[in-house]
């Protein structure tokens, strides 16, 4: 069997000790170099088995003042699922309503904007050709749990009602709903799931490490008849959610 990696068998020791409560939430860690020289390896490792607990919430970094235990939080229980989308609301608020906590969203609306070329490819239309990009913050309890990046073919909905995704009179209604009002059929939707470390400035919206680790989801919209007609990028970090596939069972 091959030998643990050191950064690997340094987290379960940093882990087991504040399972044991040796170190209490709030607590700051000795510095990399204590640590490294008590189990022989350099700050490297240590780094490397400390970026590791903080992505999972067992640890937060605090610029310039050290690694820290972090205080328990309940993860959000994100629910990915066929029929998510409902016309009397939003699923995000009711899963957070399910778990206790108030859910809610910003976003930021740009029209006319040009379709980068793995967008344009995901929407089957020619790079640059015009989109309404829409980024949101899914809060919970006010605070960020979830980004999403939504990009939607200008051709389909401009100069109808549902151009602006959270505008006129089907804002947030979802794309499911919003497409139904155009005579568009929302048959089904492709996710794409992987793990990846944030950007600075996922972190830095989502108040997590730099480098933390996430999922990142790339769903497309298709019609009934195979058009792609949204796709988003969805970024999940894995210290503050948990994701669950719901698989509807047919029978024949």
């Amino acid at each position: 069997m091959p030998e643990q990696p050191p950064y690997l068998r340094i987290a379960d020791e940093l882990r087991r000790r504040i399972a044991e409560h040796v170190w209490t939430p709030g607590d700051r860690l000795p510095s990399r170099h204590q640590i490294g020289q008590e189990f022989g390896v350099g700050e490297n490792a240590v780094r490397r088995a400390q970026e590791l607990l903080i992505s999972q919430g067992v640890l937060e970094g605090r610029a310039g003042s050290g690694t820290y235990v972090a205080e328990p939080r309940q993860r959000v229980r994100v629910v990915r699922s066929a029929a998510r989308e409902q016309p009397q609301g939003s699923p995000f608020r009711a899963d957070m309503k399910a778990m206790g906590r108030q859910g809610d969203w910003e976003s930021r609306t740009d029209a006319k904007v040009p379709a980068p070329a793995e967008v344009a490819a995901r929407l089957g239309i020619p790079e640059g050709e015009l989109c309404v990009r829409t980024a949101y913050e899914f809060l919970a309890d006010g605070k960020p749990v979830q980004l999403s990046t939504s990009w939607e073919p200008y051709e389909i909905t401009g100069g109808t009602l549902i151009v602006l995704p959270e505008g006129g009179p089907h804002a947030g209604a979802g794309v499911v709903n919003r497409m139904a009002e155009i005579g568009i059929t929302v048959s089904h939707a492709v996710e794409q799931p992987e793990p990846r470390q944030a950007t600075g400035e996922e972190a830095s919206l989502l108040g997590i490490q730099k480098a933390a680790l996430v999922t990142h989801i790339r769903r497309t919209y298709y019609s009934d008849e195979g058009q792609p007609v949204e796709t988003a990028d969805i970024v999940v970090p894995a210290a503050l959610c948990e994701i669950v596939y719901e698989v509807p069972i047919s029978r024949y």
